[in-house]
């Protein structure tokens, strides 16, 4: 493999530093979570709110992923299987792995449900 794995270690720590800080600022909560939030006839801030928090916890559940890939990704460069699909073994192309370093599954398995 012709892949800069320090260049690819590099830019997947500094995703991973993103996507934790952007992870940390969606998740903070910024009034009393035991406050109850309605869902009434009329939108008030309190629906408001709520949809808010929906839409929130729709993002953090993307990021999460997200940096779940990326994880993974620095473990196999760790692990020395960077570059090998973890469901059927088979190696991903470096052109995948250079437009995408995070992924960990060649495009085959990754179009399939996990």
């Amino acid at each position: 493999m012709s892949l800069d794995l320090d260049a690819l270690r590099s830019q997947l720590e500094a995703e991973r530093d993103s996507l934790e800080g952007e992870l940390e600022t969606l998740t903070v909560v910024t009034r009393d979570p035991a406050a109850t939030i309605g869902f009434g006839k009329r939108v008030g801030e309190g629906t408001n709110e709520a949809i808010g928090r929906i839409e929130r916890v729709g993002q953090a559940d993307a990021l999460s992923a997200k940096l779940a890939g990326v994880r993974r990704a620095l473990e196999k460069i760790g692990d020395a299987t960077y570059g090998i699909c973890d469901r059927c073994a088979t190696t991903i192309p470096e052109a995948r792995l250079q437009a995408r370093p995070s992924s960990v599954r060649c495009v085959t398995c990754s179009a399939e449900a996990p």
